[in-house]
């Protein structure tokens, strides 16, 4: 009887170790495949039941890691993949939307939103993210996603000012277009309009300075209009004017015809190169 049981223990050690040695090697492969992006091994040990939410020795997850490296094809399969944990942050609170925001990667940053990753999340934003990259169709995606668009970083620092000073004229102007506010300040005292002057980023201070005009000019008030009088009356305090009697046909002086032909206008010098910094059409 007691052979049997050390037989029965021995057998379950022998199983405990094969499965620990099989796990060991598909950590190995899963990290490997990884870096390499190679989508085919990790779906492979995924289908086998390999944890998608699995850390490194540093304690980092793979879908955080296959965005930096970055390897597209694995992010986009693991931020797919059921019971997968999107919604995780680095060291410094930067969530995997986050980092994809800033690098563009829009069919991405779709595969996270749809699985739940936070696009208001406190704090630094995906939508500031995306603006300081300058990524329009990420921009548009994450305000489509209701995104909010005067998110406050945790120095009071907006998307519009990021995309002022880091970004492109391009996010800067569907930031505009979409209502982000263009006179509030961060703790600092600076406007979006002093982000794009610190930047020197000329284009974008053009935008910002059309911005604020039309703003201005739709807050203006209108001007009073005058009082209407009855129909053929005159109305008072308006100066009526009064005809005075025709001159005689024979008395209106003709206007004698010019002597000489009028010079043409000088033609004005246009230099064949094209300025070095075109400014960016502000009409919208």
């Amino acid at each position: 009887m007691l052979n049997i049981k050390l037989f029965k223990k021995f057998f379950v050690l022998i199983g405990f170790f094969a499965s620990s040695i099989s796990w060991a090697g598909s950590y190995e492969d899963f990290f490997k495949a990884l870096r390499f992006d190679d989508v085919k091994t990790v779906q492979a040990l995924l289908q086998r039941g390999f944890d998608p939410n699995t850390v490194n020795p540093q304690g980092v997850a793979g879908l955080m890691l296959a965005v930096r490296e970055p390897s597209l094809k694995v992010a986009e399969l693991l931020a797919g993949w059921p019971k997968v944990k999107t919604e995780i942050r680095n060291d410094k609170d930067e969530s995997v939307l986050m980092l994809a925001a800033l690098k563009g990667y829009l069919p991405l940053v779709k595969k996270l939103v749809e699985h739940d990753a936070d696009v208001n999340k406190t704090g630094w934003t995906p939508l500031h993210y995306a603006a300081s990259g300058g990524h329009v169709a990420v921009i548009e995606f994450l305000l489509e996603s209701s995104a909010y668009i005067d998110a406050e970083s945790p120095n009071g620092t907006t998307p519009l000012m990021m995309a002022a000073m880091y970004g492109s004229p391009e996010a800067v102007k569907v930031l505009i277009q979409a209502g982000a506010d263009l006179t509030v300040k961060n703790q600092m005292g600076l406007s979006a309009l002093d982000f794009a002057v610190r930047g020197q980023r000329q284009n974008a201070k053009e935008l910002i300075e059309t911005g604020l005009q039309r703003q201005a000019a739709r807050t203006a008030k209108p001007e009073t209009a005058a009082p209407l009088a009855p129909q053929g009356q005159p109305v008072p305090g308006t100066p009526v004017a009064v005809p005075l009697p025709a001159a005689p046909l024979a008395a209106v002086p003709l206007p004698s015809a010019p002597t000489t032909a009028p010079a043409p206008a000088a033609a004005a010098s246009t230099p064949d190169a094209k300025p070095a910094n075109k400014p960016l059409k502000t009409g919208w």
